[in-house]
C-alpha cells in the first residue's frame, strides 16, 4: 500500500514538472489569457489605454466572450511617408499651393482657401510647391490637373468625405474627419475632428467649463443617446443599449445638433464613427471623453497623448469602467480637465488652428523624427506657437522652465531704440551697465541725425545698429541677442539701476510674461460699439508699455514671423500701436495678464509714448488699433490684472539700510 502511495505521488509530481516545462517552451499551449496590447497593435481584448487608473481591471480571470476587434487592413496600397512622398520637392520647406474651386464652393471653402494662400505657407505655382492641397467642395469635384497618382497631395476635406473617385486615392495623404481603423493610415493620413457647419474660422469658440472641480450633487456621468442628446446617467447600472461591432458603422456622420453636454464631470461616448462628432462637443464643455472601444481615429493622434484628456476603455466592462470612475481621485480628473480645456482652444477651436494643426504635423515629418517633442504638443501654450525655426529644446522656451525644473539665466540683453529727434541716451546707458545682471547693450539709431561718434565706456558690451528702420524692426530676432531677456528701452526712458534689477528678479519668475513700469488698460465702449484703451493710472490694467519691458527673447520670433503681415504694417503706420500689438500678441499666447513693478519717479515722455495718449481719449491722429487687432485675431485676448508687485519692505517703516532696493522710494 506505501509503494502504491509513493507511486502515485511520483507520477504526479512527474505530470506537474511536464505541465510546467511544456508552457515555458511551447506558449501557444498556455491558457486564453488576454495578452498586453502591444504599441501600434489592433486593440485586443480589453483596451485600456488608462492603465494606470484601471489596474485592477486589466488583467481579469475570467475573460467574457472576445468580440471582435476594429480591424485595419491596407488601404491605397503600403503608403508610408517614405515611400509615398516625394520630399526632394521640399527642399525650400513646406510650401503649399492650394487649387482653385472647380465649381461653386460654399463661404467657408472660400475663405479656408484664401487663408491658405495667405499664410507662410502658401504659394501661387504649383511647380515650387512641396504639397499640392485639394479641398473637395460640395458635391464633387473633377480630379485635380496635377493629380499624377496623388503623389504630394493632400485631400483636405473638414466636413465631409472624399468624393467617390477618391476611393482610390494612391499616394495622396487623407486629412479627414474621423476616419475609420480599417482605411487609415498611420504615420501617412491625418485624422481630423468633426467640426460642426458653424465653427469659427478664426480666433477661437471659448472651452465652456467654468469650474474645474465638480460641485455636490452634479452628475457624475453623461451618457450619449440619440438625436444628439446626453442623459445623466445611474453610476449602478451598465450604460447599455448600443451595438459595439465596428463592422456596423453606417459611416456618414449625423448633422450636429446644438445641444451641450450638462454639467457631467465624464461623458460616455459609444464606439461607433456615427458618435464621433461627440468628442469634440465633450471635450469643449470640459466633459471629460470616457470612449468604449473606438473604432475611429481620435484627431491628431499621431502628436496629442490622448491619455492625458481622456479614457479609453473597453465595453465589455460597464460595470467596473463605473467602478473606477467613481474611485478616481480628484487630483485626476482636475487634471484630465484641464488637458480637455488646454487642447481644445491649442488646436481645435477654430477652424484655422485645425489646418494650421495638419501642417505642421505634416512639417514635423520631413525630419524623420518629430521636430516638436511631445512636450510641446501636450502642455501650454501648444506646439503651434512654440516655432521649431526658433529652437529644438523646451528648455530655450519661456514657457517650460516648472516642467523641467529649470531657471531662466540670470543675464539680460539691453535693446535701446533711437528715434527722432536722435538724441544718444546717455545717461540711461549708464544707469542700464551698472546692473549686475546686464550682459551687452544694443542700441538701434533710427535717426536723420549722424550717429555719435563717443559714447561712454561701460562694462558691459556697447553695440550701435545703423540705419532708418520701421517701429516693428525694434522686435525683430537679432542675432545679436545672446540672452533669454531682454529689456526694451525707449532713448526718452528715465530708469535707475536699482528699478532695473529688481524689475529683472521679477522677470526671472515669471520669464512668460512681460513685465514693465508703465501700464494702459483696455475696456469695451458701449457708446461707440468697440474696444477703447487708456494710459490713465487706474486700479486695473492690461497692457504694459514695450518703452521700458522685461520680455523673453522667443517674443521676437513670433512677432516677426508668426504675425500676419497686415497688423505689422497697422504697426508701422502708427507707432503708437506696436505697444498694444506686442501686448495682443504675449496676451494671446500666455492667457495671462503682464505684471507691473514700481519705479521711483514718472520716466520722461512716457505720456507722449502711451497707446492713445493720456486720459480716456484716444488721440485723434492714432487709428483704431485694437479693434483691428480684435478683429484679426478673432477675440480679444488682453486679460486685466489689479496686482503690483513690489520689493519686500518697499516703504515699510524701517531703516533704509535694510532695504534693498533703496534708489525706489525716492521721490
Amino acid at each position: 500500500m506505501q509503494s502504491l502511495r509513493r507511486k502515485s505521488l511520483w507520477v504526479a509530481l512527474s505530470a506537474s514538472w511536464l505541465l510546467l516545462i511544456l508552457l515555458g517552451v511551447f506558449p501557444l499551449l498556455r491558457p486564453a489569457v488576454p495578452p498586453r496590447p502591444q504599441p501600434g497593435a489592433s486593440p485586443g481584448w480589453p483596451r485600456w489605454l488608462d492603465a494606470e487608473l484601471l489596474q485592477s481591471f486589466s488583467q481579469p480571470e475570467e475573460p467574457t466572450e472576445d468580440a471582435p476587434p476594429c480591424p485595419r487592413s491596407p488601404h491605397g496600397g503600403h503608403c508610408t511617408w517614405g515611400t509615398c512622398f516625394d520630399t526632394s520637392r521640399c527642399r525650400d520647406g513646406l510650401k503649399v499651393f492650394v487649387y482653385p474651386a472647380a465649381g461653386p464652393t460654399s463661404e467657408m471653402h472660400h475663405r479656408v482657401t484664401a487663408f491658405l494662400e495667405g499664410s507662410r505657407y502658401g504659394t501661387s505655382s504649383p511647380a515650387e510647391a512641396c504639397l499640392l492641397l485639394f479641398l473637395p467642395s460640395g458635391g464633387c469635384s473633377p480630379e485635380p490637373p496635377h493629380w499624377n497618382s496623388g503623389s504630394n497631395h493632400l485631400v483636405l476635406s473638414l466636413h465631409s468625405a472624399p468624393c467617390p473617385w477618391a476611393s482610390q486615392l494612391g499616394q495622396a495623404m487623407v486629412a479627414g474627419p474621423s476616419p475609420k481603423v480599417d482605411t487609415f493610415r498611420p504615420g501617412f493620413d491625418v485624422a481630423l475632428p468633426v467640426l460642426p457647419e458653424a465653427h469659427p474660422l478664426r480666433g477661437r469658440a471659448p472651452g465652456q467649463l467654468w469650474q474645474h472641480s465638480p460641485q455636490p450633487g452634479l452628475a457624475l456621468l453623461a451618457v450619449a443617446e440619440k438625436m444628439g442628446r446626453w442623459r445623466p446617467a445611474d453610476v449602478h447600472s451598465p450604460p447599455v443599449g448600443w451595438d459595439r461591432h465596428c463592422e456596423q458603422d453606417s459611416g456618414a456622420e449625423p448633422t450636429l445638433p446644438g445641444e451641450r453636454p450638462p454639467n457631467a464631470t465624464f461623458c460616455l461616448i459609444p464606439g461607433h464613427r456615427t458618435e464621433a462628432w461627440r468628442f469634440l462637443q465633450a471635450l469643449q464643455a470640459g466633459c471629460i471623453p470616457v470612449l468604449l472601444s473606438p473604432c475611429w481615429e481620435l484627431p491628431f493622434s499621431e502628436v496629442i497623448d490622448w491619455t492625458k484628456a481622456a479614457i479609453i476603455v473597453d465595453d465589455r466592462l460597464p460595470l467596473q469602467v463605473l467602478a473606477a470612475l467613481q474611485e478616481m481621485s480628484p487630483a485626476r480628473v482636475l487634471t484630465l480637465r484641464q488637458q480637455t480645456q488646454f487642447l481644445w482652444d491649442a488646436y481645435f477651436s477654430s477652424v484655422e488652428k485645425v489646418i494650421w494643426t495638419t501642417l505642421e504635423i505634416i512639417q514635423d515629418r520631413f525630419f524623420g523624427a518629430p521636430t516638436h517633442p511631445s512636450l510641446l504638443w501636450n502642455s501650454p501654450p501648444g506646439a503651434l506657437l512654440a516655432r521649431p525655426t526658433f529652437s529644438l529644446s523646451p528648455q530655450e522656451f519661456p514657457f517650460y522652465h516648472l516642467q523641467l525644473g529649470s531657471r531662466p539665466e540670470g543675464r539680460f540683453s539691453t535693446l535701446i531704440w533711437v528715434g527722432p529727434p536722435g538724441q544718444a541716451p546717455l545717461k540711461l546707458i549708464q544707469a542700464v551697465a551698472g546692473s549686475q545682471h546686464c550682459a551687452q547693450i544694443l542700441v538701434l539709431w533710427s535717426s536723420d541725425r549722424p550717429v555719435p561718434s563717443r559714447w561712454p565706456e561701460t562694462a558691459v558690451p556697447l553695440t550701435v545698429i545703423e540705419g532708418r528702420r520701421k517701429v516693428s524692426d525694434r522686435f525683430f530676432p537679432y542675432s545679436g541677442i545672446s540672452t533669454d531677456a531682454i529689456l526694451s528701452l525707449d532713448a526718452h526712458t528715465n530708469l535707475s539701476t536699482s528699478e532695473v534689477d529688481f524689475a529683472f528678479s521679477v522677470w526671472q519668475s515669471f520669464p512668460e510674461r512681460m513685465v514693465g513700469f508703465l501700464t494702459c488698460s483696455h475696456f469695451w465702449d458701449e457708446a461707440r460699439g468697440g474696444w477703447g484703451y487708456t494710459a490713465e493710472m487706474a486700479n486695473e490694467f492690461s497692457m504694459v508699455l514695450s518703452t521700458a519691458a522685461f520680455y523673453h527673447r522667443y517674443y521676437h520670433t513670433l512677432f516677426t514671423h508668426s504675425l500676419p503681415k497686415a497688423l505689422r504694417t497697422l504697426a508701422d503706420e502708427a507707432p503708437t500701436c506696436v505697444d498694444v500689438l506686442m501686448n495682443f500678441l504675449v496676451a494671446a499666447v500666455t492667457k495671462l495678464p503682464p505684471i507691473k513693478v514700481p519705479y521711483g519717479k514718472q520716466p520722461l515722455g512716457a505720456a507722449a509714448l502711451a497707446p492713445g495718449g493720456p486720459g480716456p481719449e484716444p488721440q485723434p491722429s492714432a487709428p483704431d488699433c485694437i479693434n483691428q487687432m480684435a478683429a484679426e485675431f478673432g477675440h480679444m485676448p488682453l486679460v486685466s490684472s489689479r496686482v503690483r508687485l513690489d520689493p519686500v519692505l518697499f516703504k515699510d517703516p524701517v531703516s533704509v539700510q535694510r532695504k534693498k532696493y533703496r534708489s525706489l522710494e525716492k521721490p
